[in-house]
């Protein structure tokens, strides 16, 4: 089983920068490609960005240009750099695995929230 935990979330002015982590622990071996989706209230959980084992990455057309996944191996821990946060960015962020998620591993989130 794997356990997922994400951080780095909060309340930001538009225009604002956060880094999600997400620390990955269990059976990682199983795991080749890692994705942040994102769920507002309301609305059904989407897929934010993905990375691959060779670090080719994708994003929603919605956070592309503004959005950064990137992973480092050695602390199995998966990042999403958001800039230019936007006030429909707000919303419960989310790791698992890309493009099947692990439907018993969702963790808690972290809430962002973009508001002045």
């Amino acid at each position: 089983q794997v356990q997922l935990v994400e951080s780095g979330g909060g309340l930001v002015q538009p225009g604002g920068s956060l880094r999600l982590s997400c620390q990955v622990s269990g059976s990682i071996g199983s795991i080749s490609a890692m994705g942040w989706y994102r769920q507002a209230p309301g609305k059904q959980r989407e897929l934010v960005a993905a990375i691959t084992s060779g670090i080719s990455t994708t994003y929603s057309d919605s956070v592309k240009g503004r959005f950064t996944i990137s992973r480092e191996y050695a602390k199995n821990t998966v990042y999403l750099q958001m800039n230019s946060l936007k006030p429909e960015d707000t919303a419960v962020y989310y790791c698992n695995r890309f493009p099947r998620p692990f439907a018993g591993s969702w963790g808690q989130g972290t809430q962002v929230t973009v508001s002045s």
